[in-house]
């Protein structure tokens, strides 16, 4: 009998013993070391700030709806919803805006294609890191050649084409339209893209990249297309 304890016993420190082993084991040798200074942490943490600010304001704008909601008449329920739906469509992209914003050319570098260059499409990589800056410095609304940008939109290459929403775009003349909250944040957009390498970017695609002053009137029609979603499944009626 003493002999089974003394076995239990046995296993059981080794388990934990092993367990302490390789949490300290963990502790001491991370398997992902953060390699990053101080600056860049500090800049992850203020677009973390950011993005919190944005929900909270997201759920402040939820509120008043709701609160103008609750205290309407039936007849003004109907209007404040219809302005939600009008607003929700303007926002997927379902609906053409107006607004400030900031109009970008891409074409090929002249000097260059005189010089024996060829005419390359343009980079879906270079696009979509494009795009990400935008909506980074508070883009709201984009079209680029024709094609409204929305949550399903996809850039890509296409058997040599790049496409945008499957949609062949233009090698030698692009322009992208950028529609912004207000006239402040247009001019606070053209400033960072001027002085970002975008320019030296597409230059050694041979490519012009053509930042345009901010614009107190931009237009952006709606996304033509039909619009899916992965998590909302429509109900069925009795």
């Amino acid at each position: 009998m003493e002999k089974k304890v003394i076995i239990r016993i046995t296993i059981i420190s080794f388990i934990v013993g092993f367990m302490i082993a390789v949490q300290y084991n963990t502790v001491q040798k991370p398997q992902h070391r953060d390699t990053r200074d101080i600056w860049e942490i500090r800049q992850e943490l203020s677009e973390e700030k950011k993005q919190h600010s944005q929900l909270l304001n997201e759920i402040a704008s939820l509120k008043k709806i709701v609160a103008e909601y609750e205290d309407a008449s039936s007849e003004e329920q109907a209007k404040v919803l219809q302005t939600t739906v009008e607003n929700l469509r303007e926002k997927v992209g379902l609906s053409k805006v107006t607004g400030p914003g900031v109009r970008l050319n891409i074409r090929p570098a002249e000097e260059l294609i005189l010089s024996g260059f060829e005419i390359e499409p343009i980079s879906p990589d270079l696009f979509i890191r494009l795009i990400n800056e935008i909506y980074r410095y508070n883009g709201l609304y984009i079209e680029i050649d024709g094609q409204r940008v929305v949550h399903t939109t996809a850039i890509r290459d296409i058997n040599g084409k790049t496409t945008v929403n499957s949609i062949p775009i233009s090698d030698s003349n692009v322009d992208i339209l950028i529609i912004t909250e207000n006239f402040e944040q247009a001019e606070k957009l053209h400033s960072y893209l001027y002085a970002s390498t975008f320019q030296d970017d597409f230059y050694l695609d041979n490519l012009k990249l053509t930042i345009h002053p901010a614009e107190e009137k931009i237009t952006i029609d709606a996304f033509d297309g039909k619009l899916t979603n992965t998590y909302l499944l429509k109900s069925e009626g009795e």
